[in-house]
C-alpha cells in the first residue's frame, strides 16, 4: 500500500493512490483558500468510511438492510504534543434488533483504521533528495 503527495502550491499538495488523486488544502486562516480538506480531515474520512464498510459488510453477509447506513466522525485536538486526542464514531443504521445493533457495533470498531489508532504502529521517517525532473 502507498500513497505518493506531491506539493502544488500555497500550502497544497495533490495526493495520488492507485490512480485515485485528491487534493489536500488548509482551512481558511491557515494560509489558503480550501481546495481541500486538511488532514486531520482526511483522518476522521478514512475512519468512517472504514467503519462503515465493516459495518456494510456485517449487514451485507445477514441480508439486512443496507439503506440510510451513515457514518459520522468527530475528534477533538489535544496538546501536548498537537494530535487529535478523542474520536467519536457515530453509526446509523436501519431500525434493527438489539443482536444486530450490537454486531454492527462490533464491525465498526474492528476497522483496519480503527485497529491502527489503537495499536500504534511504527512510523520510520527518512529524507530523501527530490527529483528535479
Amino acid at each position: 500500500m502507498e500513497a505518493i503527495v506531491q506539493y502544488l502550491d500555497g500550502v497544497k499538495f495533490e495526493a495520488d493512490c492507485r490512480g485515485h488523486k485528491v487534493t489536500c488544502d488548509q482551512p481558511s486562516g491557515n494560509g489558503e483558500a480550501e481546495a481541500g480538506m486538511g488532514p486531520p480531515e482526511f483522518l476522521l474520512v478514512s475512519l468512517g468510511a472504514c467503519a462503515g464498510y465493516y459495518a456494510l459488510q456485517y449487514l451485507k453477509t445477514r441480508n439486512l438492510p443496507t439503506h440510510g447506513l451513515k457514518v459520522r466522525v468527530a475528534a477533538e485536538k489535544a496538546h501536548g504534543p498537537a494530535r487529535l486526542g478523542s474520536f467519536r464514531i457515530e453509526v446509523a443504521a436501519p431500525p434493527l434488533d438489539a443482536r444486530h445493533q450490537e454486531g454492527i457495533l462490533r464491525a465498526a470498531k474492528s476497522c483496519l483504521i480503527h485497529s491502527t489508532l489503537l495499536h500504534a504502529p511504527r512510523i520510520e521517517t527518512v529524507l530523501t533528495a527530490a527529483s528535479t525532473a
